[in-house]
């Protein structure tokens, strides 16, 4: 067992993309790491720098505390498993398992000896004269993890090993890999873009976004204490309800104004002290879908009023969509990148067209296309600015705000009902402009 630590790593390839920028984490000897984060966030580029398999820009990777030489993977003695598990199809499992042994000084004997205790281990003894076509993903994966054990590796690098694996499969073998590892008491660095992954299998989660490390600890801290917005609309299912806010301080208390509803605090709620100097601050206001639970209509105290726009019924529990009128925060605003989704057909043909195409001319003039007038940045309310879309940030605003929320099964509420949110204040959570947690004390 080792412990390994990167300390101010960058990687920027030959074109300009910063793939690591500056990222430090440390790994104790025996823990398991999982590195969580969208597509093309550096978790990879990270695994194969530490792994030796690319040579840093600038920063360090460190083995029990010693600097290691860019050119020295084959030293490191670490183990990786890949995505798509690289095993060689001319082989049969047995010997792909024992290829890591033929470069040592182990003799054949000795070599099936290990072999063989590690399939034994792995459940896979009846598959060691296969070929890997003849298996399925499941079993492609535990060949993986059986070459990596093979050999006298001192940690475990997995670089999203059950993506490939059908959907009802990944959850045992999530626990497998899990307890596989700590049985072994293996340090282990684990890649993944699987929320439900990182949160189930690892000691610690780093959180990255762009190359950039967001947050590391451990699962349930991370969950309920996100440091930044992104992290706080990263992690979760159903995804963090993220609503624009104003803040409103008076002598009576703060207020938050989310434009058609508002959620006061006493001037005696302890919460208040860090608001008192965010007067007419804009912020954006997270609440889990736990964090609201459906109300009496008589309720008072902190609720926000809606009305039911869809109910999905998931058998042990519901989730709930309310329309409350409140103004969602952008995606340019939580960093959440998405994919471009194109534009409609009547979109693309309305635009200005070049000269020269009469035909597509006249369509755009027969096909109607009208865009919805943005609203102004900061029109006044009774208590301090409506939370609108800023132009320049390029998003077309939804036409109201909706809240998800789960409901326990049972009765549950219809569609197009009137529903009474209690608001638990204690999982309120404020991020402000630039993204960052601001603390309630």
């Amino acid at each position: 067992m080792v412990s390994i630590a990167t300390d101010r790593l960058t990687k920027v390839f030959p074109d300009g993309t910063v793939a690591v920028d500056g990222v430090s984490i440390e790994i104790g000897s025996g823990e398991f790491v999982a590195l969580l984060g969208p597509t093309g966030c550096g978790k990879s580029t990270i695994l194969r720098l530490v792994a030796g398999l690319e040579e840093p820009t600038s920063g360090r990777v460190l083995i029990d505390g010693e600097p290691v030489r860019p050119d020295a993977g084959w030293d490191r003695r670490l183990s990786m498993v890949f995505q798509d598990y690289a095993l060689y199809p001319h082989l049969t499992v047995a010997e792909n398992i024992g290829f890591p042994l033929t470069t040592g000084s182990e003799t054949p004997s000795d070599a099936a000896r290990r072999v063989a205790a590690v399939a034994d281990q792995l459940g896979i003894t009846g598959l060691l004269r296969r070929k890997p076509r003849h298996l399925s993903g499941g079993q492609r994966q535990r060949v993986a993890m059986a070459r990596a054990m093979v050999g006298e590796s001192r940690a475990f690098l997995l670089d999203e090993p059950l993506s490939n694996v059908d959907a009802g499969l990944r959850a045992e073998l999530r626990a497998e890999v899990a307890a596989l590892a700590r049985r072994l008491a293996m340090t282990t660095l684990y890649v993944t873009h699987d929320q439900v992954e990182a949160m189930t299998m690892a000691d610690r989660v780093a959180v990255l976004r762009r190359g950039v490390l967001q947050q590391i600890g451990p699962p349930d801290e991370v969950y309920r204490d996100p440091h930044t917005l992104f992290v706080a609309a990263f992690l979760g299912t159903p995804r963090a309800n993220l609503v624009q806010a104003a803040i409103f301080t008076s002598d009576d208390g703060v207020l938050l104004d989310l434009g058609s509803q508002l959620i006061e605090l006493p001037a005696d709620d302890p919460r208040v002290a860090p608001l008192r100097d965010r007067h007419t601050d804009r912020v954006t206001l997270a609440l889990r879908a736990d964090a609201l639970t459906p109300a009496a209509p008589e309720a008072t105290g902190p609720v926000l009023r809606g009305v039911v726009r869809l109910v999905e019924n998931l058998g042990h529990e519901a989730l709930v969509h309310v329309t409350t009128g409140t103004v969602p925060t952008s995606a340019a605003q939580s960093r959440l990148e998405h994919p471009a989704t194109g534009h409609h057909l009547s979109e693309l043909l309305a635009e200005d067209l070049p000269a020269g195409h009469p035909v597509r001319d006249r369509l755009a003039r027969m096909i109607p296309h009208s865009r919805p007038e943005q609203p102004p940045a900061t029109a006044r309310t009774e208590y301090g600015f409506y939370p609108v879309y800023d132009p320049e940030l390029g998003d077309e605003p939804p036409t109201s705000g909706e809240l998800v929320v789960r409901v326990p099964a049972g009765v549950l509420p219809r569609t197009g009902e009137p529903i009474v949110l209690a608001v638990d204040l204690d999982r309120l959570m404020l991020f402000d402009g630039a993204g960052n947690r601001i603390r309630l004390g």
